[in-house]
């Protein structure tokens, strides 16, 4: 393979992560995995008899939630960690897979701008639910608990998938399809019968994530986004480290207050201007277009660009 076509490789990979969230979430908690699984390969051959133990104290009491207050005070960036830590292949996989199919959906609905923000909300709304059960329901209170784990996110996206578009039909081999609802429903309603069973603190958070997706969702349909402050947050963090980023803001002058534009444009298509749409498509989703955009859409399906 020459250098030219391992260039190319990389970069169309680099571009799949920053142009699909879906794609960068499944890619970190992946990698995050892998990379945990090798340290506890180094414990395993490092220390015979208590590697376990040296395990759980030096690394996973350090990534997972703790289930106490003050316990979660001394290790903040848990809140975070505890989100793309698994601990068994089984755990993950499962995760994945629901992150994959609902996270697929959400991102042809809503484009590439939320579905991170949304993952990282319903894990924070699961971890406070998890802590405030394990703090102040009197059967839980006097269990040593901890949580990790992308579920409370995924949960989020599940119910906020299912509210944008309930009666999306998937695996279409099964009397044509299963709608979302259902799968949400039967979803929730496991969670709920397990509480009592095994997993409490776990299956609360789930439940948690889930209504947070629903909060997202209710007030998204309101005009409050609550994905744009953390997207901001986002950019700043990425232009800190960006020499390319453009020193100021080009101020636009009108020279016209009209609602209706001095003549009428004829559409220009080109592969170019079809690339555009199609990118405008990935990040903001089909509603953003306009009627201009989708009508060169309309056109560029029939006739063959050169």
């Amino acid at each position: 393979m020459g250098i030219y076509e391992r260039d190319y490789k990389t970069s169309k990979f680099t571009d799949n992560l920053q142009n699909n969230a879906v794609v960068m979430l499944i890619t970190i908690n992946l990698v995050v995995f892998v990379l945990f699984q090798f340290v506890g390969v180094f414990y395993y051959f490092s220390f015979n008899k208590d590697q376990d133990a040296k395990f759980m104290n030096d690394v996973y009491y350090n990534l997972a939630l703790p289930g106490t207050f003050n316990e979660f005070i001394r290790k903040p960036w848990t809140l975070i960690t505890h989100m793309f830590y698994h601990k068994g292949i089984w755990h993950i996989l499962g995760n994945m897979l629901w992150l994959w199919m609902f996270g697929y959906i959400f991102h042809e609905l809503t484009g590439n701008k939320k579905i991170i923000p949304l993952f990282i909300y319903g894990g924070i709304g699961g971890a406070l639910a998890f802590m405030l059960a394990y703090n102040f329901i009197p059967l839980l209170s006097a269990i040593n608990a901890s949580a990790t784990g992308a579920s409370a996110g995924i949960m989020a996206i599940v119910v906020a998938t299912t509210m944008l578009a309930p009666g999306y039909r998937i695996f279409p081999m099964i009397n044509n399809g299963i709608p979302l609802w259902v799968l949400t429903v039967i979803y929730l309603i496991i969670d709920l019968a397990l509480i009592p069973v095994e997993n409490t603190g776990g299956h609360i958070a789930h439940l948690a994530g889930g209504f947070t997706g629903f909060l997202f969702i209710f007030f998204m349909r309101r005009g409050f986004d609550w994905s744009i402050g953390m997207n901001r947050f986002f950019d700043w963090i990425n232009n800190l480290f960006n020499p390319n980023k453009p020193k100021k803001k080009t101020k636009e002058e009108l020279f016209y207050k009209s609602e209706r534009k001095p003549y009428t444009k004829t559409p220009n298509l080109s592969q170019q201007r079809i690339d555009e749409i199609l990118d405008k498509i990935n990040q903001h989703g089909f509603h953003s277009l306009t009627i201009e955009e989708k009508e060169l859409l309309k056109k560029a399906s029939k006739e063959d660009l050169k």
